[in-house]
């Protein structure tokens, strides 16, 4: 395990976080790291951004985890940065905070503990949300007079629906990770101290399959969210045809044929 460093002068001091590259894995973990609650402060959120964005160029990386040190991922933003801050940065919360979505390569997120504010809306960004039976998941804002900022409500809704959202949005109401599980928000659930068990075990998982089929279909999928079905199934069989020409697919299916592992090498 090597602890990352960037070229970028931007990315030269970490802000609350650091970087592990595990080669072996071509597993790259984004780590919070300022106990007790692991606050995000105004800094990191571009930091983040950037680090997403060199990771994903990075060729010894297939699969980032984000996770946290402690017993909390983040209780969210520092408070006093948002008055602080201005209206120019503040417009560009979202876009930071969306980097995990737009990353070509799969995003786990591992959440225990308090997950409030930007660190729920960051977990929402992330493909796979694996969450412990003691994290709570909260957008607090309305209790600031706010609403969310950096893509929370928007994401919720399209995971829970309208009702659900507003529920938890107007009443600034806490969502254990049972009912996370239950409401289609997490995508597992399992005892605090599995945690990085489950979360190994998916990042695994995910690299026996074609890193060029999964960069495909995360692409496929977040571009048709909000498409019509016949646009979805249009470009559904686009990216069928394009993956057909690639090796893995002829390596699939030789080993499929073979009755052994396929050896896929993202070509």
């Amino acid at each position: 395990m090597t602890v990352l460093t960037f070229s970028d002068p931007r990315l030269s001091a970490l802000n609350g976080f650091r970087v592990e590259l595990t080669p072996e894995k071509q597993r790259a973990d984004v780590i919070l790291h300022r106990p007790p609650l692991n606050v995000i402060e105004m800094p990191q959120r571009d930091q983040l951004r950037l680090v997403f964005e060199a990771l994903d160029e990075d060729e010894r990386v297939r699969v980032i985890v984000l996770r946290a040190i402690g017993e909390h991922f983040s209780s969210g933003g520092n408070i006093k940065g948002f008055m602080e801050a201005s209206p120019e940065h503040v417009s560009k919360l979202a876009w930071n905070i969306a980097a995990p979505a737009r990353c070509s390569k799969p995003v786990i997120v591992a959440n225990r503990g308090y997950c409030f504010g930007v660190g729920f809306e960051i977990s929402l960004a992330c493909d796979f949300r694996l969450v412990s039976e003691t994290c709570l998941y909260a957008l607090p804002e309305q209790k600031l007079g706010q609403i969310p900022g950096s893509g929370g409500s928007a994401r919720l809704q399209k995971i829970v629906g309208i009702t659900r959202t507003k529920d938890i949005v107007m009443r600034s109401k806490r969502i254990p990770g049972r009912q996370a599980l239950d409401w289609g928000i997490a995508t597992e659930c399992v005892p605090d101290d599995r945690l990085e068990a489950a979360t190994d075990a998916l990042v695994d998982e995910l690299l026996s399959f074609s890193p060029i089929a999964q960069r495909t279909a995360k692409k496929l999928l977040n571009d048709t969210e909000d498409s019509t079905l016949s646009i979805a199934i249009e470009l559904e069989g686009h990216c069928y045809s394009r993956l057909r020409q690639s090796d893995d697919f002829k390596e699939g299916v030789e080993a499929f044929h073979g009755k052994r592992a396929a050896q896929f090498r993202g070509n």
